[in-house]
């Protein structure tokens, strides 16, 4: 078998992130090799793999699903917004500089598609399947011609394409026929069908819709796949944290101490790798929430500071909306505070950026002994180490280099009092370090909360993988996908006018 597929969808959000990590889940279930692919990812969420490479947090989940180690072939462009109109464009894991996106769509994405065929090429050679996700909508028509994540990368492999609706919005017909529609002959030829998603209620009244569907378009479709809570691991932007959802939405255990503890994230600008707090929503008994006011920090135990793409935008932000005065009141009284990556630039005594956002010398708020200057080379490793007595593992990603003049050790960072600060992400992913953390920050909080002595994080995201895996062995028609990974598009698809513009 070598097989392959690209999961499109209708919209943004639709659900191939999951769907793909749920194929690829099945599929290693199966016995397949497989391997999951995106072309073209942009996310401030993002991983380093073992060989030192940057690429999107949702594909470093798939290949989770798929029991393989992930590497840069698995994400070969991931664009990092930096504002509104620019990104840094990372290729094959490393940065290249950054970029606007007139002049990305202008020219420089077409002639990354070379690269991105090379690299699925490399995964096809070496796997049984690749499971290919698209980004946004194959129909967007004014990029089509610059496009090397959906068609383009379709066409380029002859890879059949499965197009994912979210039916929970509405008008999912509709979607799907004008998707199709859409595009140029060539295009459609490759668009086997499509999978219908977050569907609520009995599905026997959805089947004449699917029935019309077929005559409309002469597709097949591949399955429904019911509303589940908590699905969405690993979010590539956006704020929509799963949290408890992505691990055990509501249902988590009842606390083990007779307190809760109540953690408060600020929603900082260009937030990147919020996924960090995932590991703490996983504790029974931990309350994780998002905030933008100061008077939101009043009844925290702990605050956390994550990690931003914009930390001098994101300590201007903290002081315009009265946080950084509030964190300040909040070290002199003792309470636990931790910064990650940007979080943890922040919170030194001075930041000087002439390459993120080029202001120069900028004051920190002058809660950590540290001094920070941006290099241009960023810093991309997987650290191993120890603190509170435990073994660490995480990742860094930051172009800010850290120079600490004091206080006691902690993550290649440091610690004042209740005051933390590392450039680690994903440390809080290693079990008996997050438990040692909340005992500390629970003594300092006042709070009789008791970290469970039998919470796996890892064992947690397993158990989320194989709910995907579930999902698709389940509701989907499992036969007709595995023809068409195999075997590509059925021929003779009929075309649907009027197709692409001229």
């Amino acid at each position: 078998m070598n097989g392959g597929l690209l999961v499109a969808g209708t919209t943004s959000d639709a659900g191939k992130s999951v769907v793909t990590a749920g194929i690829c889940r099945w599929l290693v279930r199966q016995g397949v090799k497989v391997a999951p692919f995106k072309a073209q990812n942009m996310s401030l969420n993002s991983f380093v793999t073992r060989e030192g490479a940057e690429i999107g947090r949702a594909q470093a989940m798939q290949a989770q699903a798929c029991r393989v180690e992930p590497t840069a072939h698995m994400n070969p462009v991931l664009l990092k917004p930096g504002g509104e109109r620019s990104s840094q464009v990372v290729l094959l894991g490393r940065p290249v500089g950054e970029m606007s996106a007139r002049g990305y769509h202008g020219g420089r994405q077409e002639r990354l598609l070379g690269t991105v065929l090379d690299s699925l090429a490399e995964l096809r050679a070496s796997h049984d399947a690749v499971i290919c996700e698209g980004a946004g909508s194959p129909a967007e028509i004014n990029l089509r011609r610059t496009d090397i994540v959906n068609m383009g990368i379709a066409r380029g492999a002859g890879l059949p394409v499965l197009v994912v609706g979210d039916i929970d919005r509405g008008g999912v017909f509709a979607s799907f026929f004008g998707t199709v529609a859409l595009l140029a002959p060539e295009d459609q030829a490759l668009v086997a069908g499509f999978l219908v998603n977050k569907f609520r209620g009995d599905v026997s009244l959805l089947e004449p819709g699917l029935e019309m569907l077929h005559g409309l378009t002469g597709r097949h479709t591949y399955g429904v796949l019911p509303f589940q809570h908590g699905l969405g691991i690993d979010e590539e932007d956006g704020l929509r944290v799963s949290l408890r959802g992505t691990v055990r939405e509501s249902v988590v255990a009842p606390p083990v101490g007779e307190d809760v503890l109540r953690v408060a994230v600020c929603a900082v600008p260009l937030m990147s790798n919020f996924t960090d707090v995932d590991a703490l929503a996983a504790e029974p008994g931990v309350v994780v929430r998002f905030v933008d006011r100061p008077e939101e920090l009043a009844d925290a135990d702990l605050v956390i500071v994550p990690g931003t793409r914009g930390t001098v935008r994101a300590l201007q932000w903290l002081r315009e909306r009265g946080l950084a005065e509030a964190i300040v009141r909040r070290v002199a009284e003792g309470r636990p505070v931790l910064g990650v990556c940007g979080g943890f630039q922040l919170l030194g005594e001075h930041i000087e950026d002439e390459v993120e956002s080029r202001a120069g010398h900028v004051d920190g708020l002058g809660l950590l002994p540290v001094r920070v200057r941006f290099a241009r080379e960023k810093t991309l490793t997987r650290p191993v180490g120890e603190a509170l007595g435990e073994r660490v593992e995480g990742y860094e990603i930051h172009h800010g280099v850290a120079e600490v003049t004091g206080g006691s050790p902690f993550l290649d960072g440091c610690r004042v009092g209740q005051t933390w600060g590392t450039h680690w992400h994903g440390s809080l992913e290693s079990d008996g370090f997050r438990r040692a953390f909340l005992r500390e920050v629970a003594a300092a909080a006042g709070r009789r909360f008791v970290p469970a002595p039998d919470t796996s994080f890892a064992a947690l995201r397993e158990e989320q993988l194989d709910r995907l895996g579930d999902l698709i062995e389940h509701h989907a028609d499992t036969d007709a996908l595995w023809r068409l990974i195999e075997s590509g598009a059925p021929q003779g698809l009929p075309f649907i006018p009027p197709g692409a513009p001229a």
